[in-house]
């Protein structure tokens, strides 16, 4: 039995042996999912949020942004031209914006599953329980929701505020309701350190995930991040790259915001173990306004080519553009029945390749 401890994780975190790291997560992620790469096909439906995140563009105080919601009949065409241009899943997300109903949404996933064969992601943030079981009911798939640090003194102070452990009951409570459950961190937050990064890690990775994204911090120029510097993107490939050797069946995106650092970075994430791609499929009007970060969504790309030049892109890597709806194949009976702590993290752990995470 293999075993990667705190100090092996420290280790490559601080980039003593990058090649072996990234070839070791490549190798890992071949083996559950070949060359394939899944597309998940993003519709940002409304940039609309009542949240105050230090670190996000979209921020209620933000008076700089254009302000927009789309009709319900423009995200269900966005839905379409993504599914006839390939895709498997569909990502309705937005910022929190209780504008939509319980219902309204409801009918949004019912209509999408039943014209076409794909499955639905949210990424609704703060919506309530009772709503999320009802979308459950209606179709939807998977659900995403980001803690963004797994420090409950940091996420309080960059939330405004908010509760991490109301948070994490939220995620825990969406896995119960059976969706397949994404969550997930920015690297190198203000405040943040290599051994944020091992914590960071080793949390998301008891959570047992089905889909897990990191990406570098971006700081936008209208929040009050925006003098901080940007987050590493040789690190953020470590954390990616680390949460694969010790996650081998969750899906993993190579994130948007390591091309808003680089534009030549979220294709190398491909072959670092990473293995789903999520371009927008957002209207053209809209795509620049939500703006959580500078540099998201300002391609010169037509929406409608979005998803062909993110498979030629994959082919370019030698690797497979999948249309797939890429489920994860994660096991969740394989793993160790431990209690957890107050903060919902377990001291031990048996990983789906029977690695042990020992402290």
């Amino acid at each position: 039995m293999h075993t990667l401890n705190k100090q092996d994780i420290l280790t490559y975190l601080i980039g003593a042996n990058d090649n072996e790291l990234f070839e070791r997560a490549n190798k890992v992620k071949r083996q559950v999912f070949g060359d394939e790469i899944y597309l998940r096909a993003i519709i940002e439906f409304s940039n609309v949020c009542n949240k105050k995140c230090h670190y996000c563009g979209l921020r209620a105080p933000n008076g700089a942004i254009t302000r927009y919601r789309m009709r319900d009949t423009t995200i269900l065409n966005a839905a379409a031209m993504a599914t006839y241009r390939g895709a498997g899943t569909i990502v309705l997300q937005s910022g929190d914006d209780f504008s939509y109903s319980t219902q309204a949404l409801g009918k949004i996933i019912r209509d999408i599953k039943d014209r076409h064969d794909v499955a639905v992601t949210l990424s609704l943030g703060d919506r309530g329980l009772d709503e999320y079981a009802y979308w459950r009911d209606c179709g939807a798939d998977r659900c995403l929701l980001k803690l963004e640090t797994t420090d409950p003194r940091q996420y309080k102070r960059l939330r405004d505020g908010e509760d991490f452990s109301a948070r994490l009951h939220r995620v825990e409570f969406l896995q119960n309701l059976g969706y397949e459950v994404g969550s997930g961190i920015i690297v190198g937050l203000p405040d943040s350190d290599i051994i944020s990064a091992l914590r960071d890690i080793l949390f998301i990775t008891d959570l047992d995930l089905a889909m897990i994204a990191a990406g570098p911090f971006v700081p936008h120029p209208q929040t009050p991040l925006a003098n901080a510097m940007p987050g590493n993107i040789s690190l953020s490939h470590r954390v990616t790259a680390l949460l694969r050797i010790l996650n081998p069946s969750a899906n993993i995106p190579a994130t948007s915001a390591l091309s808003a650092l680089d534009s030549e970075c979220r294709e190398l994430a491909l072959l670092r173990g990473c293995n789903v791609l999520m371009p927008s499929m957002t209207p053209e009007e809209h795509r620049a306004d939500y703006n959580i970060y500078p540099g998201k969504n300002q391609s010169d790309t037509n929406v409608s080519d979005s998803l062909t030049l993110a498979k030629a892109n994959i082919r370019s890597l030698g690797l497979v553009p999948s249309t797939s709806k890429g489920f994860s194949p994660r096991s969740h009976n394989v793993y160790e029945s431990t209690s957890r702590s107050a903060t919902g993290h377990s001291s031990r752990r048996k990983t789906e390749c029977g690695q042990v995470i020992a402290d």
